[in-house]
């Protein structure tokens, strides 16, 4: 199959001024599709669209929208069909990541988890569902976690968050798959972004054993290049050869 064969199809990408959504933009761009991002600043927006389209033929634009904010992504989605007629496909990938003993959260620190892990891929794909079936069908994939599945100490937020995500992410498939929608989770493991802020930088040695965040966009391709036909639901990912 050709490498445009997302021509003619629009894109929204959510948190991606960085990490996997920002490679998943670039994947999306580079095989023909016209790209929308957002990120919570004019500045972050900015920097990642330039980022995108430095002397490459790619066809991205940005808008600023908070996805904890059900008003923030309804005008996300308007400015989307209004200036690209709407999603064909939207992948979820906004995520939030803090790590603290279940005593030591906050209420702020809870809060801002869910509403931006779960509750943000449930504002944007009910604006997105509601205009998928105008333009006949679409793809939504979420980006979930392992962490969805395998809870660790630390992690009661954003376990929460993930495993939440993963049910939603079944009931939404199950909900909307004879509207030619598909619905996809994507689960990675490790992954080789700034994420929590506890990663290893890229140039790292000790960031070569993680999953690069173009392999995520890889596979995100592989999906969109299945026969409408066939639904992969779930897929796991995982380091090939993870630290001992």
């Amino acid at each position: 199959m050709s490498e445009t064969f997302l021509t003619g199809k629009t894109a929204v990408v959510t948190g991606a001024t960085r990490g996997i959504g920002f490679a998943l933009a670039g994947v999306l761009a580079d095989a023909g599709a016209t790209v929308a991002i957002c990120g919570r600043s004019q500045a972050s927006v900015d920097e990642a669209v330039r980022g995108l389209t430095n002397e490459r033929n790619r066809k991205v634009a940005g808008k600023v929208a908070d996805v904890r904010t059900s008003t923030d992504v309804a005008a996300l989605f308007e400015w989307v069909e209004r200036e690209a007629g709407g999603p064909d496909i939207l992948v979820n990938n906004a995520g939030l990541g803090i790590m603290r003993s279940t005593a030591e959260l906050t209420v702020n620190d809870w809060q801002q988890t869910i509403e931006t892990n779960l509750s943000g891929a449930f504002y944007c794909s009910r604006e997105a569902l509601a205009r998928m079936k105008n333009r006949g069908g679409g793809y939504i994939i979420n980006i979930g976690s392992l962490a969805g599945k395998n809870a660790f100490a630390g992690g009661a937020a954003y376990n929460a968050s993930k495993f939440g995500l993963n049910g939603f992410t079944e009931a939404m498939m199950l909900d909307h798959r004879y509207d030619n929608v598909r619905v996809t989770h994507i689960m990675p493991g490790s992954v080789d972004t700034d994420f929590s802020g506890r990663s290893a930088k890229a140039d790292s040695p000790k960031a070569e054993w993680k999953i690069a965040p173009q392999d995520i966009g890889e596979i995100v391709l592989m999906l969109l290049r299945m026969p409408e036909r066939t639904l992969v639901s779930q897929v796991e990912v995982r380091p090939a050869k993870p630290r001992k």
